[in-house]
């Protein structure tokens, strides 16, 4: 049987790629230190060991005792915008913690490393973004997300340690963290809706993203190791069509079955257009389902949310530059 490591196993997109690999007749090791995630996301019959990526002293003996054969590396603290203030917290568990996995992958042998990356490393780009552009990050976020790409191709031509890396776009869907206020612009709107609060919008709303359901991204994820095509190339993953977030947030009413309430806010350093090509993904990981719908995504995740109801933002206390922080971060001062 082969066995397999995802990290990140109680948040969002690592508790769906553990249940597909569980689907598929793998034998999942899962491993999350719960700062994010939740520990009712995971999968049963996972094998959960509440660890950090960032403990280098529990890592080794981990991947000694258990052997695995492919490692899916989802652990990651994925705030683009905030990343510019949380430097040194950004590098410490998007780099170093990542550092700890390819080491111990490199010295057991494991078969496949699969990345998710995020098409942040593009920064301002051309449109549609493809995976032929040179990367130009614009946030520390993106800078790790690249610095990780790099480091597993120099892994791959040292040491022979294959990998997949998948960069993904604004993922969304059930399992999603909506108490986290800096990240997930659905999640964040759904909460907002539930409290009976406006969706906050930076900016004008005309910024716009391809919205990508789970259920389209995970899947393919999890089965990417068994392609050999796949091996040591880079994908973007997600929808196709963009949206303004204006748009969205329309869409998000719509599911509740309220009348939208926006509440702008001042703009702030974003990439404003993003959105990738997905021919290559296509060509090499065949017989992939047909993307779902927007409207088709949101409302399963509305119902999902109506479940669970609304939760208390969650106010990130390691704020490192207060300079230029936009103002409705600022609350975290005073927690300082």
């Amino acid at each position: 049987m082969v066995k397999v490591l995802v990290t990140g196993v109680g948040g969002f997109i690592g508790s769906h790629v553990a249940k597909h690999c569980l689907d598929m007749g793998m034998e999942v090791v899962g491993i999350d230190d719960l700062s994010g995630g939740f520990q009712e996301n995971i999968p049963k019959n996972t094998k959960f060991i509440e660890m950090s990526i960032n403990d280098e002293k529990a890592i080794p003996p981990l991947f000694e005792e258990e052997q695995f054969d492919f490692v899916y590396h989802l652990a990651a603290y994925a705030a683009e915008g905030l990343s510019h203030f949380i430097r040194r917290f950004n590098y410490t568990n998007n780099i170093l913690g990542s550092v700890n996995l390819i080491n111990a992958a490199v010295r057991t042998r494991v078969k496949c490393f699969i990345f998710t990356s995020s098409i942040a490393v593009y920064g301002k780009n051309q449109l549609p973004m493809t995976e032929d552009l040179e990367p130009r990050p614009e946030d520390p976020y993106g800078i790790a997300k690249y610095a990780m790409e790099l480091d597993l191709r120099a892994a791959w031509e040292m040491f022979g340690l294959n990998y997949i890396i998948f960069r993904p776009h604004n993922v969304y869907g059930e399992n999603q963290n909506i108490a986290d206020k800096y990240r997930n612009v659905v999640g964040i709107f759904m909460n907002q809706v539930l409290k009976k609060q406006p969706m906050t919008i930076f900016g004008d709303g005309m910024q716009t993203r391809a919205f990508s359901y789970i259920g389209d991204v995970a899947p393919v994820i999890s089965r990417s190791p068994l392609v050999q095509a796949a091996y040591n190339e880079v994908f973007n993953i997600g929808a196709d069509i963009p949206v303004t977030v204006l748009e969205l947030a329309h869409e998000v009413a719509r599911a509740f079955g309220v009348k939208p309430q926006i509440g702008f806010l001042e703009p702030r350093n974003e990439v404003l257009h993003a959105y990738a090509g997905h021919e290559k993904l296509h060509r090499v990981i065949p017989n992939m389902d047909k993307a779902t719908a927007l409207s088709a995504g949101i409302e399963k995740m509305a119902c999902w949310v109506k479940e669970i109801g609304p939760r208390a933002p969650i106010e990130f206390h390691e704020i490192e530059i207060f300079d230029k922080l936009p103002v409705s971060w600022l609350k975290d001062r005073g927690n300082n």
